[in-house]
């Protein structure tokens, strides 16, 4: 009797190959990149679900919800790894006097409005572990500096200004584009003015205060 052939082993149908499961750091990079897509296509404030970026990112929602437990945590960690992946220029921005940080910071938020948004919709939930300022302690040994080397007067109160000059780039870029359409004007050509004026704020801010000087006496009757 002829050796019959060896029966072939079965072979998953089509579409059934097994998938490699995804390790935790890959899920939970792949939910980012989906709630970072959502939040390009619909908009900050549109609003996104935890539900929403499960199915974006073609995970099981149960997941989402183990690794991010919640919107606003789901969304710090989108801040996080925008950072990550758009680092700031580069070290030597802190070694900038400045008036100079503050123009590359203005330069920096143009770049990143997605960043900016986020931002602004966590401040909006009141997201109570929001900071705008993560390098606080850097920055606190900047200002020292420029007080030294004389860029910043010695009473100036720099953590505020800083603060303020944030509030200022921030709120621009957030709404530059509404800006430029009330006032009729290319949001290039609005950057270029805004530029121009924000650098006079900062001239305004670093100058030296001068005491006004005390009115001369009158003099007495009958002097010459």
């Amino acid at each position: 009797m002829p050796d019959q052939p060896a029966a072939e082993p079965d072979q998953p149908a089509a579409g059934q190959a097994r998938r490699r499961r995804r390790t935790r750091q890959e899920t939970e990079a792949d939910l980012l990149d989906a709630a970072l897509r959502l939040l390009e296509r619909d908009g900050a404030l549109a609003g996104i679900t935890l539900r929403e970026v499960a199915k974006e990112a073609g995970v099981n929602h149960g997941q989402i919800y183990q690794y991010f437990g919640d919107r606003q945590t789901l969304l710090r960690a989108a801040i996080g790894r925008m950072l990550d992946t758009r680092a700031l220029v580069a070290r030597s921005h802190w070694d900038k006097p400045f008036r100079e940080r503050r123009r590359a910071m203005l330069s920096y938020a143009l770049e990143q409005p997605e960043l900016l948004r986020l931002e602004a919709l966590l401040a909006l939930d009141g997201d109570p572990e929001l900071t705008l300022f993560p390098e606080l302690r850097r920055t606190r040994a900047a200002l020292e500096r420029d007080r030294r080397d004389g860029e910043l007067p010695e009473d100036a109160d720099g953590l505020v200004m800083h603060a303020m000059t944030a509030a200022t780039y921030l709120g621009y870029c957030i709404f530059r584009d509404t800006i430029a359409r009330d006032l009729g004007m290319e949001p290039e050509e609005l950057d270029q003015r805004a530029a121009g004026v924000y650098d006079r704020m900062l001239d305004g801010l670093a100058a030296p205060r001068h005491e006004p000087k005390a009115p001369a006496d009158p003099p007495e009757p009958g002097a010459s």
